[in-house]
């Protein structure tokens, strides 16, 4: 078994995943049954945890975890001023930007920044011959954009690596155009040489468990698996899963537990299982943390078309062998009257969350999370 520094995997939940029925907060469910009687889970059928919450029957992977110690919950997370447009959303907490200003950086990326300023000028190095950070599909992450450029390297299939062909410069009288030519060919170089990397970590790699073929998002974390097993030195994965936004059918009409999320709830905890199964074979679980989060939640109240819209907080999940089974943040507390619209509110600003990972997982120190998220930073004890 190699060595490894601590790495932090993060899955986007894309849509906006209704919270309220992954887990419930069952010291309010006849409340939540007044709001959303036709989406809500039967209590009868909730995997239900001593701290009196009932976990949707599709995620057993997760309860599982979450029983064991292995699964933290973050409650009522968001930002104020909240935005219920999907894009606008997800880019704020993306870039980890106050909702009123467009940041072009992310918040993954300004924390490389912190150790790698003239990145790309001299990478690979001896040091660092790997891709910072590695994103898991075919659109690299917005959230890897340092100040100058992206830290992330894309992979969508480790069986087939393409050499990607230099532009053929010659002679260009236009300097800026020549400049950014040669910026074009000296990435084209990196990518190349990372995809060397990848790929030969791949070929090194291993897995353990059997992942299920149907699932999208358990094949892409079998990838991660056997390239941290490869020796693979990245610090960061991105990956991402969408479908969430269950406007209508969220649940069939005749059975709540049943349906689109239901669906995507199973695919998601098996994934999350597996991969962490994985790891515990492998011998690298302790040094791997997966945190899911989703651009908002859904409105208290469901609507007419069995389904749910967009609302504001949500609650995000983290994974891992150093994390415990906790409620960072109260439970959601559902009262009878409420607004046609409503959404959950904030409790805890996410960025004050994320801040408080890359202090305790990576080391930062305080003083620099504020640097990365311009504000004080209130910090959480997330991990034992």
């Amino acid at each position: 078994m190699l060595e490894i520094d601590n790495i932090l995997v993060l899955i986007q939940l894309i849509g906006g995943n209704d919270s309220l029925n992954t887990i419930v907060p069952l010291n309010s469910y006849d409340e939540l049954y007044r709001h959303r009687e036709n989406i809500i889970i039967p209590e009868k059928e909730l995997l239900k945890t001593n701290s009196n919450i009932g976990f949707h029957p599709a995620t057993n992977e997760l309860f599982k975890l979450f029983m064991s110690g292995q699964m933290s919950v973050v409650n009522n997370i968001g930002y104020p001023l909240p935005n219920r447009s999907h894009f606008r959303s997800m880019d704020i907490w993306n870039s980890g930007s106050p909702s009123n200003e467009q940041w072009s950086s992310g918040w993954i990326g300004r924390f490389l920044d912190l150790n790698h300023k003239n990145y790309p000028m001299g990478y690979p190095n001896n040091i660092y011959p790997d891709p910072l950070a590695v994103t898991v599909g075919n659109i690299v992450s917005d959230t890897c954009q340092g100040g100058f450029s992206n830290y992330s390297h894309v992979v969508d299939n480790i069986n087939s690596f393409i050499e990607i062909n230099k532009c053929n410069i010659g002679t260009i009288d236009n300097k800026n155009y020549s400049d950014l030519l040669k910026y074009l060919n000296s990435s084209i170089g990196l990518a190349n040489i990372y995809s060397k990397q990848i790929e030969k970590a791949a070929s090194k790699g291993n897995s353990l468990v059997s992942y299920p073929d149907r699932n999208k998002l358990a094949q892409e974390l079998k990838i991660v698996a056997k390239l941290i097993s490869g020796g693979l030195n990245s610090k960061i994965y991105i990956l991402s899963m969408g479908g969430f936004d269950t406007h209508a059918y969220q649940v069939t009409e005749n059975n709540s537990s049943k349906g689109m999320h239901s669906l995507l709830l199973k695919q998601f905890s098996d994934a999350v299982g597996c991969f962490i199964n994985d790891l515990k074979l492998l011998n690298y679980y302790k040094n791997v943390s997966i945190l899911s989060y989703s651009e908002f939640g859904r409105q208290i109240k469901s609507n007419s078309s069995f389904g749910s819209d967009h609302g504001d907080a949500t609650s995000i999940y983290l994974f891992g062998d150093n994390c415990k089974n906790q409620f960072i943040g109260k439970t959601p507390d559902i009262i009878k009257n409420i607004e046609k619209q409503q959404g959950l509110e904030m409790e805890i600003d996410f960025r004050d969350f994320y801040a408080s990972m890359l202090h305790e997982w990576f080391s930062v120190p305080l003083e620099k999370t504020t640097q990365i998220f311009k504000k004080n930073i209130l910090s959480y004890k997330i991990f034992n």
